[in-house]
């Protein structure tokens, strides 16, 4: 039913001209589906209570609640004819719903509150819709999905992660909101979270990583205090994007966490010199973007400058980590060799204060569109270096958008990764033995011939005249028996 519902608001979205793009049906499907999830909760707490004898007050005032606007019902339960519709429902939306939600964004102080949460979704989110008789066939099939259920939920979860994959392939801005899912299982499978810790990541797009980790933390058998402790005060997430920020939440939101701790601010603009106990994290699961820049005065944020993006955000994962605490972090495979002065510091101080003791090198198209080889690294902070195991990762075909990533292409990594053997596919790297100038951590498999060297610019060329020569002699013997 509710694939059928999100085949039908494919529909409907392709028709108006307001909407290009998946990016498009994605950002507005995240607004609809987030009043609609709000309307359900507030029934269930009206609910809870009415049956404990409290007043209950509402989030949203009468005027705005779904029930009223988006989606009226006449005293028989079937929907009021008079429902508004064309210019009427664009009008109200544009200039009276978006502002009165976009306003909780300076009524709420605390960025954990409900409130908080709605100010940020609509606070740079606009109503995209430019027919109104498009945007009420969109509430009318937006409102036949429930979320009273987990078995709901489940199947709506997975509906939205399709959509957000669609998403992420469809353009470059996109994919950096979606990492392949069977990688991000196999980061988790190796760090291996426990109930009790906290979990963090702070570049987290649409939140694969903290709803995966979620997925692999959560059991039947949980008792009250860890079903309580999983869904308020495990996950902690940050997102700079305002499309990316609405996607995780409403991610997290589909996949069980009622209230998830995502936080839609720069990661980048905090002084990591300033970080204090409190604000460390268990476990770091992330996938930050690489390749764009920042300005000065954020980089002056950071021990080790750099315009790389993701160079700042890996120095800002590891002291965001206790001591002890484990991370996986996917970055470009260029970061273990690059001889610029960055790169060899943050080399540097990786190994001496963090145990990198995995390095997963991944194969060419495992981030589909992505023109970069990426390598995930695996580190436990608190003490240094001193052996590397390296394993690289050969699914035995090409990958690409209609053969992506599987969970079997990562089996054997994850079976072998904690006794990490030597095998033709990976090998141990003595931290003693690398060149102490540079740290060049270099994926080198040592069971791999070496490929002879390559001809110089001034060999091919006199290559080339050679050959020219003995085929002129050719064509002159040729002419001779002519």
């Amino acid at each position: 039913m509710y694939e059928n519902a999100f085949n039908s608001l494919d529909r409907v979205m392709r028709n108006d001209e307001g909407l290009a793009s998946e990016l498009d049906y994605a950002e507005q499907t995240s607004w609809l589906l987030f009043l609609k999830y709000l309307d359900d909760m507030e029934r269930e707490w009206a609910d809870e209570a009415a049956l404990e004898g409290r007043d209950y007050v509402p989030v949203i005032d009468l005027p705005f609640q779904w029930k009223t606007w988006a989606a009226p019902k006449g005293a028989d339960g079937k929907p009021d004819a008079n429902a508004l519709t064309g210019k009427d429902l664009i009008g109200f939306v544009n200039d009276e719903l978006f502002p009165y939600l976009q306003s909780f964004h300076e009524a709420a102080d605390d960025a954990d509150t409900l409130e908080y949460k709605i100010g940020e979704v609509f606070a740079e989110i606009d109503n995209r819709f430019r027919s109104g008789y498009s945007l009420r066939d969109a509430l009318d099939i937006i409102d036949t999905l429930d979320f009273g259920s987990s078995q709901s939920k489940h199947e709506l979860s997975d509906l939205y992660e399709t959509r957000i994959k669609r998403m992420g392939n469809a353009g470059r801005n996109g994919g950096e909101y979606y990492t392949p899912r069977p990688l991000i299982r196999a980061m988790i499978r190796v760090v291996k979270p426990v109930i009790g810790e906290t979990l963090y990541d702070g570049a987290c797009g649409s939140a694969g990583f903290l709803c995966e980790a979620y997925e692999y933390l959560k059991r039947d058998d949980l008792s009250a205090q860890e079903w309580e402790a999983l869904q308020s005060r495990t996950f902690h997430g940050q997102e700079k994007k305002s499309l990316a920020y609405v996607l995780g939440l409403m991610n997290m939101i589909l996949h069980g966490v009622d209230a998830p701790n995502i936080r839609h601010t720069n990661t980048l603009s905090e002084n990591v010199r300033d970080y204090r106990q409190k604000d460390l994290h268990d476990v770091v699961l992330a996938n930050p973007p690489f390749g764009g820049g920042e300005r000065k005065e954020v980089q002056q944020n950071f021990p080790i400058k750099s315009g790389e993006t993701a160079y700042l955000f890996l120095q800002h994962f590891i002291r965001k980590l206790k001591a002890g605490g484990r991370a996986a972090i996917v970055i470009k495979n260029t970061f273990l060799s690059n001889t610029d002065n960055a790169s060899v510091e943050l080399r540097r101080e990786l190994l001496a204060t963090c145990n990198l003791h995995t390095v997963l090198d991944c194969p060419q198209g495992t981030f589909q569109g992505a023109g970069v080889k990426t390598v995930v690294l695996f580190f436990e902070r608190g003490a240094p270096t001193r052996k590397v195991w390296y394993y690289q990762l050969d699914p035995g075909r090409s990958l690409g958008k209609t053969n992506p990533l599987n969970d079997d292409d990562l089996a054997e990594f994850v079976a072998l990764q904690e006794s990490k053997p030597d095998t033709p596919k990976s090998w141990m790297l003595d931290v003693a033995e690398i060149d102490a100038a540079t740290c060049d951590l270099s994926v080198k498999n040592p069971h791999t011939p070496e490929q002879a060297p390559l001809r110089s610019p001034e060999q091919i060329i006199a290559d080339m005249l050679a050959r020219d020569e003995e085929t002129r002699a050719l064509l002159e013997e040729v002419r001779g028996l002519l």
